[in-house]
């Protein structure tokens, strides 16, 4: 799995008025032989335009981001699209599945990206991911299943390039504990089987507990222990 270096990094957007809002200020955030990471910290702090920026969805106004090799933050955009279709698996709060699609038209969906026609083998790995998370019925309408079910697919979807980074957000919010133990199980498990890294942002407690480390973002910044505790 590759490390993570963030340098210097700041992000802010405009507000009506023509100010400024700035979302993170990040001097050095370094994550190293890492498996499982946690991102927690009050609402509106910036933990899901961190994970974004970090993904290579969106670009910060300075700064460095770096996953083992790769500078992603100085890869032109259709290289960087690439690197991250290829390399991060990403679950979205919203999940961003397709509704009028069937749950394995969904899961393929980040082939099509590539391909005219979905390979043989992709397909077969799409099929196995949706029996692996528990959904057999792979012809089944993304309208028609719960939000438990929903997440599930998003992991299925997230896994099918078996991406050495699998970047989650709130993965078990609106979830009941059960459906919430079982998606916090499916990410470790599948994350364990691919070696891949996996970095969560999440207010669930349980969820948190079971990762290796945890660090909290307040007001766009990553804090020390000390400071965390003092604010608490």
């Amino acid at each position: 799995m590759p490390d993570l270096e963030v340098r210097d990094l700041s992000l802010s957007y405009p507000v009506a008025g023509g100010g400024i809002q700035p979302v993170l200020k990040i001097e050095e955030w370094c994550l190293r032989d890492c498996a499982a990471v946690g991102i927690t910290g009050p609402s509106g702090s910036g933990k899901t335009s961190l994970l974004h920026v970090i993904a290579g969805l969106e670009r910060p106004n300075r700064g460095i981001v770096r996953w083992g090799r790769i500078r992603v933050t100085e890869l032109p955009e259709a290289e960087r699209d690439r690197w991250r279709r290829h390399c991060v698996g990403m679950i979205f709060q919203d999940f961003h599945l397709l509704p009028g699609m069937t749950v394995l038209q969904n899961v393929m969906l980040p082939a099509t990206f590539s391909y005219a026609r979905v390979p043989f083998a992709l397909r077969e790995r799409a099929r196995k991911l949706l029996a692996r998370v528990g959904l057999s019925d792979a012809a089944r309408r993304v309208e028609v299943m719960s939000r438990g079910e929903l997440q599930r697919a998003a992991v299925a979807r997230a896994m099918l390039f078996a991406p050495s980074i699998l970047l989650a957000d709130e993965p078990t919010a609106s979830l009941d504990a059960d459906n919430g133990r079982r998606i916090g199980d499916l990410l470790l498990e599948m994350c364990h089987e691919s070696g891949s890294m996996l970095v969560v942002v999440s207010h669930d407690p349980a969820l948190l507990a079971r990762l290796e480390t945890v660090h909290t973002l307040i007001n766009g910044r990553i804090c020390d222990p000390e400071r965390v505790g003092s604010l608490a």
